[in-house]
């Protein structure tokens, strides 16, 4: 079902030519990374990915676009059901990348795995309310019953918790925390049994778009907690040695994605294309998971986001304990990727 965004003729003209603008620096970047022998086949790289996620949507754009073509690349989507799945499949050799957070390939270079990591989606979660709830601030969240996506150590919820504990308020214990998946945990609180919830980005944008309030997003929180900007949490992973032999075809990838992204970034029209992908039951959550969607685009130097991760390493060491990051109190040493051109 295709999903008609209004726009003001003006707002167009410029999106358009942002659009065109930004599609042509970057496709000048591609061709500066793409190898002169361009007369072979395309370079194969497969990417392990949830079906539903939203790469299937950038995928989507590069495929209709023919950026993939033009980077000289076959991008092969191996479609999980879960990111359990595609951290076995990265082991296994079965793929090449996948997405996840840099807190685990920290811990997994600590344990000698010597993944790495570059930022993706700076998206994070959000605490949601009914539009009516009194709830006005985290502060008013102590003796509520709190609808928690992720289970314990879940960052959004780790990240919460560590803000509210500077104004002296320990909310697990002074609240009532239901854990759960965030599909599960959406219905609960839109059928009213949850006074407020954290969950994914995604969930807390369906909930905008049926008139919940949010109390906070949880980029609000980072500064709080020592980093300078939003934080690209989830990336791109890959193994270190996989990554030294195929520079070249990681950063056509690399900026092959980032061309789809900022044409997801200025044109409404192509999300009316993307609109089945998404899921979106209509037009408002739709709206809501491109604002969210545009939101979270990494735009950040790459060092940026590192020195912001080692920050918040320390903060989610502390509270989320061995079982969240293993026996490292510190980021360990070369988790982030830095050879990605105009980084």
């Amino acid at each position: 079902m295709t999903v008609m965004l209004k726009r003001r003729a003006s707002e167009e003209t410029a999106q358009e030519t942002m659009k065109l603008f930004v599609r042509t620096l970057l496709a000048a970047i591609v061709l500066a990374v793409t190898p002169v022998a361009a007369c072979r086949g395309a370079e194969s790289i497969r990417v392990a990915v949830q079906k539903t996620g939203t790469f299937a949507w950038e995928l989507a754009v590069i495929r209709a676009h023919g950026l993939d073509k033009q980077a000289n690349l076959s991008i092969q989507a191996i479609d999980l059901a879960s990111p359990e799945a595609g951290k076995i499949a990265l082991r296994a050799g079965s793929a090449d990348i996948i997405l996840s957070d840099w807190l685990w390939v920290s811990r997994e270079r600590g344990l000698g795995a010597k993944l790495t990591f570059y930022p993706y989606s700076s998206a994070l979660g959000a605490v949601m309310v009914p539009a009516s709830s009194p709830i006005r601030t985290l502060v008013d969240l102590k003796g509520r019953k709190l609808a928690v996506a992720g289970g314990p150590i879940d960052k959004n919820w780790l990240l919460l918790q560590a803000r509210l504990k500077q104004d002296g308020i320990d909310l697990k214990s002074e609240a009532t925390i239901v854990y759960g998946a965030p599909p599960l945990l959406a219905a609960k609180t839109l059928s009213g049994e949850m006074d407020a919830t954290i969950n994914y980005w995604n969930f807390c944008a369906a909930l905008e778009a049926k008139g919940f309030r949010r109390v906070a997003g949880i980029e609000d929180l980072l500064p709080g907690l020592g980093a300078n900007g939003r934080v690209a949490m989830i990336g791109y992973v890959f193994d270190e040695a996989w990554g030294n032999a195929n520079h070249d075809l990681i950063a056509r990838f690399i900026v092959t994605t980032r061309t789809a992204k900022e044409i997801l970034s200025t044109s409404d029209a192509e999300w009316e294309k993307i609109a089945p992908l998404t899921g979106a039951s209509d037009a408002a959550t739709l709206r809501a998971y491109r604002d969210r969607y545009r939101e979270g685009i990494p735009r950040r130097p790459i060092v940026d986001e590192e020195a912001d991760a080692r920050a918040l390493y320390g903060v989610l060491a502390a509270i989320g304990g061995r079982e969240l990051v293993g026996p490292a109190q510190e980021l360990e040493s070369g988790t982030f990727y830095h050879a990605i051109p105009g980084d």
